[in-house]
């Protein structure tokens, strides 16, 4: 069970990272974005891409950082993959999302990005090839924490946790002492109110997509760092992102981080008693639970639309 508890927080550390990013655009936007897992996808290839150059330009850096399969060219190779990832956000926002939210309505919206995220997954899978890929080729054991009872742990997983609580708590700074943070706070509230006060709201859209895109592409990275990279990382985690979000609360930073780790570990425990087959039913089951108990979330506010 110690086993189990610690790899569903090593988990819900990555779809924390993804629910952010999906609960701030959910509640700006006020659509059901299910093409946000795909950013995780893109983020991923883009770090093999990057990954890839910077070995052949900089072969003196293609070196793993001590007791770590990650690399100091896939370190510069994921700043750019945010950078990139987010820059799609806006891009796919521009050239489809924006389009249909001037002219349908929400459930257009819903449609639209089922449409994107089988597109950005096919055109994942023609680029790269179906089969699974892994950021580095050296063997990094995994280190016993314990003995009776065995628990054991893998250096990158620790690596993820550590870099995705930072990145958590540099995002919970920027949101609650700076000027942006305010910004976004009154945009989400009231969007109208908040542009007749001299906010720029195509500003901060855009903003929120590249924070939710960079924050996505981070999540597609220690998932292949821990795991393996398939064009069809976006469908797997789709729903485990989507359950963390709701049970955290649309719209709250906190309850997509709390949620994340909540999904985590509740499929990850759920392997002590049930078939693995059946583990991913489980943070269904909270969801349930958690939106008969309290609809809006845990951390959810009710609102009107």
């Amino acid at each position: 069970m110690i086993q189990h508890l610690l790899d569903g927080i090593l988990v819900g550390a990555i779809l924390s990272l993804g629910a952010i990013g999906l609960t701030m655009t959910m509640h700006m936007l006020r659509f059901a974005n299910f093409a946000h897992a795909e950013l995780l996808s893109i983020g991923a290839y883009a770090a093999v891409v990057f990954d890839g150059l910077f070995a052949a330009l900089l072969p003196q850096l293609d070196a793993a950082l001590p007791m770590l399969s990650l690399t100091w060219t896939l370190s510069l190779a994921t700043v750019l993959s945010m950078v990139l990832t987010g820059l799609s956000a806006i891009a796919i926002d521009r050239l489809v999302f924006r389009r249909v939210r001037e002219k349908g309505g929400e459930l257009s919206m819903v449609f639209a990005s089922f449409g994107v995220a089988m597109v950005i997954r096919n055109l994942l899978g023609l680029g790269f090839g179906l089969n699974t890929r892994l950021y580095s080729d050296e063997i990094v054991f995994a280190q016993v924490l314990s003995y009776d009872p065995l628990v054991l742990v893998k250096p990158d997983q620790v690596f993820a946790l550590v870099a995705a609580l930072v990145l958590m708590f540099v995002l919970h700074l920027v949101l609650s002492r700076t000027t942006f943070g305010f910004s976004l706070r009154a945009v989400a509230e009231n969007p109208s109110l908040a542009q007749v006060s001299g906010i720029n709201l195509q500003r901060m859209v855009a903003l929120i997509w590249i924070i939710g895109g960079s924050l996505a592409a981070v999540a597609g990275i220690f998932y292949g760092l821990t795991n393996q990279i398939t064009p069809v990382i976006g469908r797997d985690l789709v729903l485990p992102i989507f359950a963390a979000t709701i049970v955290g609360g649309i719209g709250s930073i906190y309850g997509a981080v709390l949620g994340g780790f909540l999904v985590g570990i509740a499929a990850n425990l759920a392997l002590v008693i049930l078939p693995s087959g059946y583990s991913p039913s489980v943070p269904f089951l909270i969801l349930v639970l958690v939106l008969v108990l309290r609809p809006h979330g845990l951390f959810g506010e009710a609102r009107e639309t």
